[in-house]
């Protein structure tokens, strides 16, 4: 949907909020401190905290600078879903409540996106703080890898259109990967996703944290995903996963090219993958 009334150029900053009381003033901070006069809004959603620490935060910010939205507890996804719809940006930009966002995705994202209307995600570098410090290197932008695993933070900057061609995030996933999910819809809809090496947002491990929670559930989560029926065709390359994440451990490049004795198969599922789709490519 080309929406006239989005504000071109701009980016709605999207956070979900549910009992993080203590974390939300450093992330406002954060994009304080970015300053960017790309950034048209931010958007707190509040899914159902009941904290008495995270309420005094919510009561206390200026809603002058921060549009706050409340609903009751529906989990993560639902909270994004809910902000996102009534962002007035061009690109959106989902923040977790407990991370800090840096420049650039503001200095080099959106003039990617403004430039390059192929291109329909863009996704950094990140720096880990809290119970673990050092540097998140990401991958470059391969499908085959997206298949096997999570690898592309929730924080990266897409179109607003991005996220209406594919029905939003999954509802459902409470569990967690629901942005695993969605990069993989967004994919399977030919959207390009670019990669910058930098690091666009500090990212905070610490105890008790929704991504832990999740490792427990990963069988359980990878077969709610798979039983859609527009991964059918991903299966069977799933299935042989195993040994072919053995095979990209050992080649250890940075753009996880696999050897020639499964080169063939890949292509295959490829052209099932994409041949539907014109004008757009994620390769």
């Amino acid at each position: 949907m080309n929406d006239p009334l989005l504000a071109r150029g701009k980016v709605s900053i999207v956070i979900p909020y549910y009992n993080q009381g203590l974390t939300l003033p450093e992330t406002l901070a954060s994009i304080e401190q970015v300053g960017s006069d790309t950034i048209a809004e931010v958007i707190i959603v509040n899914d159902g905290s009941n904290e008495p620490a995270t309420c005094q935060v919510l009561k206390h910010l200026d809603t002058s600078k921060y549009k706050i939205v409340h609903q009751p507890n529906q989990g993560l996804p639902s909270a994004r879903n809910a902000g996102i719809e009534i962002a007035k940006g061009e690109f959106i930009l989902p923040l977790d409540s407990d991370d800090l966002i840096r420049r650039a995705f503001f200095d080099l994202g959106v003039e990617l996106l403004i430039q390059n209307p192929q291109v329909g995600v863009v996704y950094g570098d990140a720096e880990y703080f809290g119970e673990r410090t050092g540097p998140w290197k990401v991958a470059e932008f391969d499908w085959r890898l997206l298949v096997l695993r999570n690898y592309i933070a929730s924080c990266a900057l897409y179109r607003k259109s991005v996220w209406e061609s594919v029905g939003g995030y999954d509802g459902n996933m409470r569990l967690g990967l629901e942005d695993w999910d969605y990069w993989m819809r967004v994919a399977l809809r030919g959207w390009k996703f670019v990669h910058i090496e930098e690091i666009a947002f500090d990212y905070r491990v610490r105890q008790g944290s929704m991504a832990r929670g999740t490792e427990r559930h990963l069988t359980e989560i990878a077969a709610h995903i798979f039983a859609k029926p527009e991964y059918a065709i991903l299966k069977e390359f799933r299935n042989q996963g195993l040994e072919l994440e053995q095979l990209l451990r050992r080649h250890n490049s940075k753009e996880y090219k696999v050897g020639s004795s499964i080169v063939a198969p890949l292509r295959k599922v490829k052209r099932l993958l994409f041949s539907p789709l014109r004008g757009r490519s994620t390769t």
